[in-house]
């Protein structure tokens, strides 16, 4: 199982992003040119930069973009995988951070990852046609 964490308060004038952005060994007009970016993005386009909770479930939605290539990486060399979002956020975010496994104040569980070998052969499931959920435009 994998739990992936997401940032809390990745706020674009946030020291995490300050930190980030110079880890990326950006020059000074550089880092000042990003910021202004994602300042634009998260209190413009997203309108999230005033609302704590809005700001976490965006990092979340990042680390989809890590599950996804997880599981399809995992797939390819004949591994299954299941992600998991229905579990006791409260309680998976306080057994982690007492086991001292990361930082309750700084991240929060965005979702789980089992991987494994299947025991037996997976039902068939319904899926609706391919050409009721995907339209081409041209």
């Amino acid at each position: 199982i994998v739990v992936l964490l997401a940032k809390k308060n990745a706020r674009y004038d946030s020291e995490f992003f300050k930190t980030s952005l110079a880890k990326r060994g950006l020059t000074p007009e550089q880092t000042e040119v990003t910021l202004a970016r994602y300042k634009d993005f998260q209190t413009n386009d997203m309108k999230i930069a005033d609302n704590e909770r809005a700001l976490f479930d965006w990092c979340c939605k990042q680390t989809y973009i890590a599950l996804g290539n997880m599981m399809t990486g995992a797939a390819l060399i004949g591994i299954d995988s299941c992600p998991i979002e229905g579990f006791n956020y409260d309680e998976v975010n306080r057994i982690l951070s007492e086991e001292g496994l990361f930082d309750a104040n700084e991240y929060g569980v965005s979702c789980m990852v089992t991987f494994g070998y299947r025991a037996k052969e997976i039902t068939k499931k319904y899926r609706k046609p391919t050409e009721e959920v995907i339209h081409w435009i041209e």
